[in-house]
């Protein structure tokens, strides 16, 4: 007789059976319910807990920036398509719109190729003897994500996707270990996998959601809720043009010291040594 442990298939309901007759664990429309809230949270946090400690990652990077900003190619097509439809119809508005804005993004695309080389150069320096540590880790999208989980698999390094279920359809870049990509319905439980065991926070430029994870960050270390994490700004101007943080400071609403908890750089090798520093991590 087989003495295993495995569990016995579940019978489910005939037609003239109620549907709670299927064991719980079984029942999806079940665990859907208002006050199953608490246990889709923990299994939520548990179940990339879990994978990532299989894959043996040991710290993080997080990267963050525009999904909407492309590589340097595809930004000047866009820019050329721009140019073309609003050629047909000189006086529209939003046509004009249009193709200021794809020189801007133009202009910013230059950040998708430091993205990959930043993530690049951490995976093939810490990612070697069969060891997983700062593998870089992003929301799985497209543009800046794209970029950073790209450059992990040039290198054949592993690197984590943490995607969201949105109203829109949001499908996780090809590049990301495909056993490290995860999807999450809560926002609060994803923010939280983004910082376990995060190093270095590198932000891009980037919209609303960059922005939250950002502040979110820089508010943990202000109040001391986290010390390990080094928040870092790629291209200076962008984001002093985006925040004035003296303001904040001018008003009494930030101390001057809590300007310290971020750091500019323009490069990936500059970002990289910044963090590496911080950490002792040696670099070569």
């Amino acid at each position: 007789m087989n003495q295993g442990t495995t569990d016995p298939l579940p019978h489910y309901p005939s037609d003239n059976q109620s549907s709670s007759y299927i064991p719980a664990d079984k029942d999806t429309e079940f665990l859907q319910r208002d006050e199953l809230r608490p246990i889709r949270i923990g299994l939520e946090l548990l179940k990339p807990e879990l994978i990532q400690k299989e894959e043996h990652i040991e710290s993080t990077i997080v990267v963050f920036g525009s999904a909407r900003l492309h590589e340097p190619a595809v930004a000047e097509k866009a820019l050329h398509a721009a140019e073309a439809e609003a050629a047909q119809a000189p006086a529209d508005p939003v046509r004009v719109q249009q193709v200021a804005v794809a020189k801007r993004q133009l202009e910013l695309a230059k950040y998708y190729d430091v993205a990959r080389e930043f993530s690049r150069l951490v995976s093939s320096t810490c990612q070697i003897d069969g060891r997983c540590g700062y593998v870089i880790v992003t929301g799985g999208g497209p543009g800046i994500m794209e970029a950073a989980n790209r450059g992990a698999a040039d290198v054949n390094a592993k690197s984590i996707g943490l995607n969201i279920t949105l109203p829109h359809e949001q499908c996780p870049n090809p590049y990301i270990t495909p056993r490290l990509s995860f999807q999450f319905r809560y926002f609060a439980i994803r923010k939280m996998h983004f910082l376990i065991r995060a190093k270095a926070l590198v932000a891009f430029p980037g919209g609303f959601g960059t922005l939250d994870e950002l502040f979110e960050t820089l508010t943990l270390l202000q109040t001391g809720k986290t010390e390990s994490v080094i928040v870092v700004l790629v291209g200076r101007h962008f984001w002093e043009r985006l925040i004035n943080w003296q303001l904040l400071v001018d008003y009494g609403l930030i101390a001057q010291t809590d300007l310290n908890l971020f750091h500019y750089v323009e490069t990936a090798q500059e970002a990289w040594d910044l963090i590496a520093r911080h950490n002792g991590v040696p670099t070569r």
